[in-house]
């Protein structure tokens, strides 16, 4: 069985550590690299790296099938800038501001967060097509999360 040892920064996880405090978050995460870091009020910290996959060093393959199948990792994500209430339109009972499939334009709003009881537009990054929805409407998210994608 391979094993790899994971080398943490201290000075990183403190850095974070104070940065949760200043910030009042309860949770922060920084990748560099294949490096994940996350660091959470309840005193967790985790490490990740990528799994081993001795056939795709051998061939020079990077990532396995699986990895990019999830949509954080996706080129097209648009993540959630801020904690809060994603809604798909702008008012109950009306249309959404895209759909599976709509194109848009960079800057053109595809949907809102709600946080603190302020409805945030969260613009296109780019121009291009959307592809895939990943939050229902009403849902909660996350600093971060998935929202959808966009190619």
């Amino acid at each position: 069985m391979f094993s790899r040892k994971i080398e943490l920064d201290p000075a990183l996880i403190e850095e974070l550590s104070r940065l949760l405090e200043a910030n009042n978050l309860t949770e922060i995460e920084v990748q560099h690299g294949n490096q994940r870091v996350r660091v959470s009020r309840g005193g967790t910290v985790m490490a990740a790296a990528p799994a081993f996959n001795p056939a795709a060093v051998a061939a020079g393959a990077v990532p396995a099938p699986e990895a990019s199948r999830d949509p954080a990792r996706h080129p097209g994500v648009v993540n959630s800038p801020m904690v809060g209430t994603a809604y798909l339109s702008p008012e109950p009972g009306a249309k959404p501001f895209v759909e599976e499939g709509t194109q848009v334009s960079a800057g053109q709003t595809v949907l809102i967060v709600e946080a603190m009881k302020t409805m945030n537009a969260i613009p296109a990054p780019r121009a291009g097509k959307v592809t895939k929805i990943l939050i229902e409407d009403g849902q909660p998210v996350e600093f971060g999360e998935p929202l959808l994608i966009l190619e």
